[in-house]
């Protein structure tokens, strides 16, 4: 079934005659009968009476008749929405985000996005770095926002650093001092992620770098239960600057290093298939918001050179 068919079809409904249909169709009235009779046969069945004053439709022509309808408009809409994406105007845009970066940045990229673009149906899922690599490499989602993950098939473009800082209370002795030495430190109740956390790693290498044992140690899935734990009193832990920095700016939390020990960025960036090609208008729009991450969220630093995962 084609859709010159269904055209013509709907045009001789409309005028209930062929030589005017053809007409309005700007083909000729044997090409047009021969495509209503096209359609006749794959449908089994005719579609209109001829009269002396024209034709008029068969009872399966009029059951067909709303359906042809509906076929061609959705064809119109879908044609009006391919031209919108092409021009970054409209569709859907799916992203996979770690988790600290849906929380403590995209909030602030997507008030841009959606203001600058307000017909675009964002999607975000929310996975750990891993989890968004196989997203992307599947084509399950248009880009991954994380941290890298080396392989062959995606692309990695640095965004943004995030350094770990050693964040306690106000009230605590750390908050007086702009660097704790690895002795004070191995007094202090320390509060870590847990091995299901992608910080678990950076933050216990970052221990062991000082060489700290310390007295207790606290594990938890989150950053939000870190930050409550810390301004609860229960210790201190190492958090990434872009999700106390509101806590910071207040005094609600404070923030110093840990002498002797770098725990050097965390990079952040955005994976894509290697064989992708040039992002899409609607994409394009949303990377070009997201590289200005170090300027629009606080705690977010341009990227360095020599990425670590």
């Amino acid at each position: 079934m084609q859709l010159a068919q269904i055209q013509g079809f709907l045009e001789v409904a409309r005028t209930g005659n062929v030589s005017r249909a053809a007409a309005a169709l700007r083909i000729t009235q044997p090409a047009l009968t021969a495509r209503l009779h096209g359609l006749e046969e794959e449908l089994g069945q005719p579609l209109f009476v001829r009269t002396r004053r024209g034709v008029r439709l068969t009872d399966t022509g009029h059951a067909f008749l709303p359906y042809a309808e509906q076929a061609v408009t959705a064809l119109a809409s879908g044609i009006a929405q391919v031209a919108e994406v092409s021009s970054g105007g409209g569709g859907e845009l799916t992203l996979a985000v770690a988790p600290q970066v849906s929380t403590y940045v995209l909030p602030q990229v997507l008030l841009r996005f959606a203001a600058l673009h307000p017909q675009v149906r964002l999607v975000v899922r929310t996975a750990h770095s891993e989890e968004i690599a196989e997203m992307v490499v599947r084509g399950e989602v248009h880009a991954g926002i994380g941290r890298l993950v080396r392989d062959p098939q995606l692309t990695y473009t640095p965004i943004y650093d995030d350094e770990l800082v050693l964040v306690s209370r106000p009230e605590h002795p750390f908050a007086h001092q702009p660097a704790v030495s690895r002795a004070a430190l191995g007094e202090a109740a320390l509060i870590l992620f847990d091995r299901a956390s992608s910080y678990y790693e950076l933050t216990t290498a970052l221990v062991r770098e000082a060489g700290v044992r310390p007295r207790g140690v606290i594990e938890l899935d989150n950053i939000e239960a870190a930050k409550r734990m810390v301004a609860g009193g229960l210790g201190v832990a190492l958090l990434p600057r872009t999700s106390v920095s509101d806590e910071l700016a207040t005094g609600t939390l404070a923030a110093a290093r840990i002498e002797g020990a770098d725990p050097g960025p965390r990079h952040i960036g955005v994976l894509r298939r290697s064989d992708a090609g040039d992002p899409a208008p609607m994409l394009a729009a949303f990377l070009d918001i997201l590289r200005d991450v170090p300027s629009i969220v606080p705690g977010a630093a341009a990227p360095r050179q020599g990425l670590r995962g």
